[in-house]
């Protein structure tokens, strides 16, 4: 079931931010907040703001915000529900029902709750038959051979399945759980052309539990011990409500605190990969287990850190053959380097073979960037075939143009023309092509998308500098905006007109360019119709992140200036707050100057279509009216501001 929302508000209510974020990393208090160096990015002077008076927490070197709920969210990977009852747990809040869910979803949250109830059963019966005799001598054994210590099969929850017909199914039973959820948990099979027969997948092999994020048992991977052609070597659970195999990485629950701690993670293939990088000491290691790697995997990286090192065997076919997993990364916006071992070895084989030291060392010395990388593993053959040469160069091309940080990307266009000896410009040229192909398809297929029959020829207008610099103006400036009533809508700006008032009324005919903020403004809108004047808080409770963490960067500031000013030295200065009228007011008439300006530049433009377009004389006088109208109002701004105006 569903937490209540009564649980959520207690939890709201209770939960302390300094407390919460102190847990995790130490707060020095300056001036009015506390700061600490960010514990989701490496930095050395401290950039995360922490303040008790609006409970809220901001770094302004990766931009993380939010309350105490989303730090749980953001520190542990969780979600939403988990995060409060991570901090129900902390502060003692027994967690309530919502029994106001529709039938529908009251049965999908129960099924999927019996679904972690029974797998994690099966965990604990995997883990258990370890102790037994038959698990002692055969899966056991098979992991004392591969060196796993008694505190790695533990933390990785390792099992054995024994090699019989339905032990899982027998004991399942007993503990009261149904068939039909162990079929959907992909724990057991129904026998072909008998109905009545059921028999367990795993049978014979050990177990690797496959964790998510909050560390629930979600699936199992098992891998047989003998040599039996007829079987595969390893069997994984299938597809299941809990259990997608795209959105998941194995090993992410055990990693995601060193990934963030090292600023980086190790891509490996395999279970014991990531099992014997952790017997050498490195932490920060998952597994697309077998499979190619997915978009939300990389996404899930990405939410720990944006540095992967990708470790491949020593096979060179393998290796090109997955180098569409490293395009994949940088689209993704991650930074990618790479690690070869010798011929014949992968992480597991060698980790083993050398030893936790030489192969950390290893790691360290032998990490290069994707381009280092890319080139170098087709430089033999391209250096004695020109097309081969061509074709390498195309390659390289297409991984630069996967890169969207544009100066990252001019870096390594630098390096790979320097490693392959080919003009810059060349590689640049080619470049350009392919990114303004991409544009093209992306801006076609968008509109393709719409539900509008044509397309009006203007959207297909290039927008000039100017015109981009009018609209960013235009965004500060409503951010402006947004911020005075945020912080102070709730002010007076006279006796009888608060700050909201006066800065709704003057705005009502505007509709902002910036989405989010519509969406505050729609929010601030509602709430005075119910009788509610919102201070910042009011918006903190709402589950919408886009718009918590927009509010959040509205109210914190960056600096602060230190009490001692004016408590030791006597020098006062004014601040925003003193004459609220004045610093709304002008906020108004700069808003409005803005997109004015914006509009004079669209009616001109009408102008030279009209004219160029051999128009009517009505027409083009229209026009010119309206322009003229516009610039009137422009004028009449400008002496409010108190702008002299030349002619």
């Amino acid at each position: 079931m569903a937490i209540s929302k009564q649980t959520t508000e207690r939890v709201r209510e209770r939960a302390d931010i300094e407390e919460v974020v102190g847990d995790y990393v130490p707060l020095k208090k300056k001036g009015q907040n506390l700061w600490a160096c960010c514990p989701f990015h490496n930095e050395k002077s401290p950039s995360f703001s922490v303040s008790p008076a609006k409970q809220i927490y901001k770094c302004f070197g990766c931009g993380k915000a939010g309350d105490p709920i989303q730090f749980v969210m953001d520190i542990e990977g969780i979600g939403f529900n988990e995060a409060i009852k991570h901090l129900a747990q902390k502060y003692g809040i027994e967690i309530e029902e919502d029994r106001q869910m529709s039938p529908e979803a009251i049965v999908a949250h129960n099924e999927r709750e019996s679904l972690y109830i029974v797998l994690n059963f099966a965990k604990e019966f995997f883990v258990k038959n370890l102790q037994t005799e038959e698990g002692k001598s055969i899966g056991l054994s098979y992991f004392k051979e591969r060196g796993f210590s008694p505190s790695i099969i533990e933390k990785f929850d390792l099992g054995y399945s024994l090699d019989a017909w339905d032990k899982l199914l027998i004991a399942a039973e007993a503990a009261g759980h149904s068939k039909e959820l162990l079929i959907k948990a992909g724990l057991i099979l129904q026998k072909e052309g008998d109905a009545s027969r059921f028999y367990d997948r795993f049978r014979g092999r050990v177990t690797f539990t496959i964790h998510n994020l909050g560390g629930k048992a979600i699936g199992f991977g098992a891998r047989i011990l003998t040599n039996d052609k007829k079987q595969p070597k390893y069997i994984n659970s299938p597809e299941t409500e809990v259990y997608h195999k795209s959105d998941i990485l194995y090993g992410i629950f055990q990693a995601k605190k060193s990934i963030r701690e090292q600023d980086n993670c190790y891509l490996v293939e395999g279970y014991t990969d990531v099992i014997s990088l952790h017997l050498a000491g490195i932490e920060n290691v998952v597994a697309s287990s077998g499979t190619s790697l997915t978009e939300n995997q990389i996404k899930l990286i990405k939410r720990f850190t944006d540095n992967i090192t990708v470790l491949y065997d020593g096979d060179a076919a393998g290796i090109k053959a997955s180098l569409r997993g490293i395009d994949m990364i940088l689209e993704g916006g991650l930074n990618v380097k790479a690690v070869v071992f010798p011929d014949g070895e992968d992480p597991d084989s060698y980790a083993r073979k050398v030893g936790s030291s030489a192969f950390q060392q290893y790691l360290r010395e032998k990490a290069v960037d994707f381009i280092s990388f890319q080139i170098g593993l087709y430089a033999e053959e391209a250096a004695k075939d020109p097309i081969k040469y061509a074709d390498l160069v195309k390659q390289v091309v297409q991984s630069l143009s996967k890169i969207p940080d544009p100066i990252i990307r001019s870096v390594f266009i630098k390096k790979s023309s320097s490693l392959l000896e080919m003009d810059e410009d060349i590689l640049m040229t080619e470049l350009n092509k392919i990114l303004l192909k991409s544009q093209k398809d992306q801006f076609f297929k968008e509109k393709r998308a719409e539900e509008e029959p044509s397309i009006p020829i203007e959207t297909l207008l290039p927008v000039t500098k100017e015109e981009t610099s009018n609209l960013q103006l235009i965004q500060l400036q409503e951010r402006e905006m947004l911020r005075l009533l945020v912080n102070y809508g709730f002010e007076m700006v006279s006796e009888e007109l608060s700050v909201c008032e006066y800065l709704l009324q003057e705005t009502e005919d505007l509709t902002f360019e910036t989405p989010v903020f519509n969406k505050i403004l729609a929010i601030f809108k509602d709430a005075l119709k119910q009788g509610l004047l919102p201070q910042p808080a009011y918006f903190l409770s709402i589950e919408d992140s886009e718009i918590k963490r927009e509010v959040i960067n509205l109210i914190t500031p960056k600096y602060e200036l230190s009490t001692l000013w004016e408590s030791r030295f006597q020098i006062f200065t004014t601040h925003e707050a003193d004459d609220l009228a004045k610093t709304v007011y002008d906020n108004i008439l700069h808003l409005k100057k803005k997109v004015i300006k914006k509009l004079l530049e669209e009616a001109r433009d009408q102008i030279k279509k009209a004219e160029m377009n051999e128009g009517s004389e009505e027409e083009v006088s229209e026009k010119v009216r309206t322009y003229m109208e516009l610039k009137n109002y422009q004028v009449a701004i400008d002496k409010q501001l108190g702008i002299v105006i030349s002619f």
